[in-house]
């Protein structure tokens, strides 16, 4: 029997981790592109990108970062499948939030992140009004880029539902469950399967969990037939008990070794553009 083939987005910054925090994470687009690249070496497929200020760390939306780490990425591989992050958490304005959506050519990203609701995260609320996610994905659609959908709980798919009858998003769609946040969906078998039994036809997905839930997560998502996404966006650390930091590259690691003992491995970048119906590079 043929192993299972799995979407593996590799998301390695994120807003929130700093060097104070941990050493390992990734902030200079120079550091970016290095762990990117690693990261394919590995088997990601998928890249779920943040930009930082080079200076100071901060998240940054401008356009010319995101060009630099792109350019980076793309001088050495030009299939990787590429997402760049809309994230409501900093930014409100939409001229801000849609800046990296207007790269074009060779920069242009394959995926924009497009989180289908505001949600409050532990310390913070992230804000996506009806009319910034429905001008967003007009300006996604505009510029021939996917929205990648992201998931926190169950009242976005249904406004994924909302943006498909309104003709805003286009099949195939693909989705990023991200569960164990304290104010959304849980790392739970029970609200996975919710999820799941709630997508539209044609959807791709992967999982991801908030810190301690990531790697639970990862498996469980692994089980239930879908995708993983993983990597210091979402989780510091090797262990629950949080004695141990970790690199991006032992998270890639540690679930790749699951997916192999599941008899499963991830998508090769030509096999899963033909999936999700990308142009091939």
């Amino acid at each position: 029997m043929k192993s299972r083939k799995f979407i593996l987005n590799f998301s390695p910054t994120g807003m929130i981790p700093t060097k104070a925090m941990t050493p390992h994470v990734p902030v200079r687009p120079e550091e970016i592109v290095e762990q990117v690249l690693e990261a394919v070496s590995l088997g990601a497929n998928m890249i779920h990108l943040h930009a930082r200020d080079p200076q100071t760390g901060d998240p940054s939306y401008k356009k010319v970062i995101y060009q630099k780490i792109i350019e980076g990425i793309r001088k050495h591989d030009k299939q990787i499948i590429l997402g760049v992050s809309t994230s409501g958490r900093t930014y409100h304005e939409f001229a801000k939030r849609a800046e990296c959506l207007d790269l074009v050519g060779e920069l242009k990203p394959d995926f924009g992140s497009l989180t289908l609701s505001s949600l409050n995260f532990n310390k913070q609320a992230s804000i996506s009004t009806p009319q910034m996610i429905q001008d967003l994905a007009g300006k996604m659609a505009d510029m021939g880029i996917r929205p990648e959908l992201e998931v926190f709980d169950l009242g976005m798919i249904n406004y994924a539902k909302y943006l498909i009858r309104t003709k805003l998003i286009q099949p195939p769609y693909y989705v990023n469950f991200i569960l164990g946040n304290i104010a959304c969906a849980q790392s739970d078998m029970l609200h996975l399967g919710l999820l799941i039994k709630e997508l539209p036809g044609r959807t791709y997905w992967s999982a991801g969990g908030v810190g301690d839930y990531q790697f639970q997560t990862n498996v469980m998502a692994l089980i239930a037939g879908g995708g993983v996404r993983v990597g210091l966006e979402d989780n510091i650390y090797y262990d629950r008990n949080r004695k141990r930091l970790a690199t991006n590259k032992e998270l890639l690691n540690r679930i790749t070794d699951v997916a192999k003992m599941l008899d499963c491995e991830p998508y090769k970048v030509s096999e899963l553009r033909k999936k999700l119906e990308l142009a091939q590079k």
